[in-house]
């Protein structure tokens, strides 16, 4: 009969044991929540990039590791590199003047 109880005792856990489950479980949805909604919001009220192309090199977006973003008066901007991040940088007029106003 002993073995018995202690079967019980086992299959249902102390209610302890449960609210840290569930505590950890909440948080770990609310931290997720938290992280995506920061993420979404990177460019703010800026207008979508247009293009699936590198705004300077033209290359295709990805071609060569994750584009990289950046808003620019209002513009969502991608780019395929860093060194395209910098020429933009020098004469930003020249690049934007290829987006539809």
């Amino acid at each position: 009969m002993a073995q018995v109880i202690i079967e019980k005792q086992t299959a249902n856990p102390p209610t302890h044991i449960m609210k840290t489950k569930l505590t950890t479980l909440l948080t770990t949805a609310l931290l997720g929540l938290a992280l995506a909604s920061c993420s979404s919001s990177t460019s703010g009220g800026a207008k979508p990039y247009p293009y699936d192309v590198c705004i300077v090199s033209g290359n295709k977006l990805g071609s060569m590791g994750t584009p990289i973003t950046k808003v620019h008066q209002g513009q969502q901007v991608k780019f395929c590199c860093e060194p395209c991040v910098e020429e933009f940088d020098e004469n930003p007029a020249k690049f934007m003047a290829k987006l539809p106003q």
